[in-house]
């Protein structure tokens, strides 16, 4: 099974041991937060009506068989959010790790990037043909104007509001993710990509613009699938195969990330002047109440926040539209453009390298520094009165001596360090040479790693 254990730092945080402490027990807080929800909801009657809303779609209404939005989706968000973290880390560990292995994968780094890719291609192959369905039997569907017509549209189905509340509580577990588990060299860019997205469609979803969510999610994912699959084919050793899914997938990201994606910016600047003017509206009618020059200030024509979270605090209450908003969706619709054509560089440089006869390889997070995890963090001694030589010296001094090296070490050296739960699996590295036993005692010894070797030093251990 896939260990994903962050490395130790030497005064690790108070943050960072609660992101140790949920990276390496996934399964078990979600099972356990689950379990809880659902048998409060069972044994205490009187609570229900709180509890339903995390696992039930709120704001039905029955006479016409659709669903509104409000603050109690934030809810169902935070329960599938819970969700998405027991199953991903239950999926990885329990049937894509197996298939690593079936596959031949033997290497630590390579079986983790395989579960991780198997993990997206497992979502996006459920979440992305739903999208596709919405988006094709829509009236926007290759008509961007469309997205803003009739706005604002405050009901829709119930497969519409699951399929956005479910895409939205994704992004923001991965955003959990990329802080639990090990960094990456390129841990910034996924960090601002994730918190760009999740703003998007928090302000999306308050601001009745859902429309235009889901065909940006759908222009999204549709590049997340190729990708995946081209670098499952890298690990599984088919590198003929992988290159040519890697021209598939770079032609996929140009169109989906660069055309479209920019086509629907061009519409937000060009469409909405005409298609959806500067008023205020009745955000459960969709009815013009005041426009720009009649009481506009009056329904908080001008305001900014008020107007993108009125799903949240006054789903009934008047809603407007003006320019401050749509520079404010331009301006993270952009940053996220960036953020792309970063990654679009870097994607060029593997097609020269494919070019040049080298096999595809991504280049935007496949190196992380160091393979190796830190099973415990040394510190130097640095004590004047006592110089301990390093491990590696101390090897050499006691092969050549013959016998056992004896050190006196005082109590201030000792260091606690926290150790991993007995419930986390490790692997072991063929290729590092390093035995990676586990180790019963919780104290760390400057400069004393080896557990023969520590016995040695302080005449323990017998002379071999």
């Amino acid at each position: 099974m896939v260990k994903r254990a962050k490395k130790r730092a030497k005064n690790e945080s108070l943050l960072g041991s609660m992101f140790t402490l949920i990276c390496e027990h996934q399964i078990g807080l979600s099972v356990n937060l689950l379990l809880l929800l659902f048998l409060s909801h069972l044994m205490f009657p009187r609570i229900r009506w709180r509890t339903q809303k995390f696992f039930h779609l709120s704001y039905y209404n029955e006479e016409s068989g659709m669903y509104t939005s409000g603050i109690d989706d934030l809810s169902y968000v935070a329960f599938w959010i819970v969700v998405f973290t027991g199953l991903r880390a239950g999926v990885m560990d329990y049937i894509l790790h197996p298939l690593a292995s079936l596959g031949g994968i033997n290497r630590h780094r390579d079986v983790v990037r395989f579960v991780e890719q198997a993990w997206l291609i497992v979502y996006y192959s459920v979440i992305w043909p739903m999208g596709m369905y919405i988006v094709y039997n829509s009236s926007y569907w290759f008509n961007l104007r469309e997205m803003w017509t009739d706005w604002p549209i405050a009901q829709m189905d119930g497969l519409f509001k699951w399929y956005y509340l479910v895409q939205f509580a994704f992004w923001l577990q991965q955003i959990l993710v990329v802080n639990i588990e090990e960094r990456r060299k390129d841990y910034a860019q996924y960090l601002a990509h994730h918190i760009i997205t999740s703003a998007l469609m928090f302000m999306s979803y308050g601001y009745y613009q859902m429309r235009v969510g889901t065909v940006i999610l759908s222009c999204m994912d549709v590049v997340d699938i190729i990708l995946s699959a081209a670098k499952m084919l890298k690990y599984l050793g088919y590198s003929s195969i992988c290159d040519y899914a890697f021209g598939l997938f770079m032609a996929t990201w140009v169109v989906a990330r660069h055309g479209f994606y920019l086509s629907i910016c061009w519409s937000l600047y060009a469409h909405t002047p005409t298609s959806l003017p500067a008023a205020c509206y009745n955000s459960d009618t969709g009815v013009m109440l005041a426009p720009s020059d009649a009481g506009y200030e009056k329904n908080g024509g001008t305001e900014i926040w008020k107007n993108i979270l009125q799903t949240y605090i006054d789903p009934h209450g008047p809603v407007c539209w003006n320019a401050n908003i749509e520079w404010s969706f331009m301006a993270l619709l952009f940053a996220l453009q960036l953020i792309t054509l970063l990654w679009f560089a870097l994607i060029v440089k593997v097609a020269w390298k494919v070019v040049n006869g080298e096999a595809a390889d991504d280049v935007r997070s496949d190196d992380e520094g160091d393979d190796e995890e830190e099973e415990i963090e040394v510190e130097e001694y640095s004590d004047p009165k006592h110089t301990i030589p390093s491990p590696s010296k101390a090897k050499a001094n006691m092969a050549m001596e013959g016998v056992p090296l004896e050190e006196e070490v005082g109590v201030e050296s000792l260091t606690f360090v926290r150790r991993n739960s007995p419930g986390v699996l490790n692997y072991k590295r063929s290729s590092t040479g390093r035995g990676g036993g586990n180790r019963s005692s919780g104290i760390s010894i400057p400069g004393h790693g080896d557990r023969k070797e520590l016995l040695g030093r302080i005449g323990c251990d017998k002379p071999s």
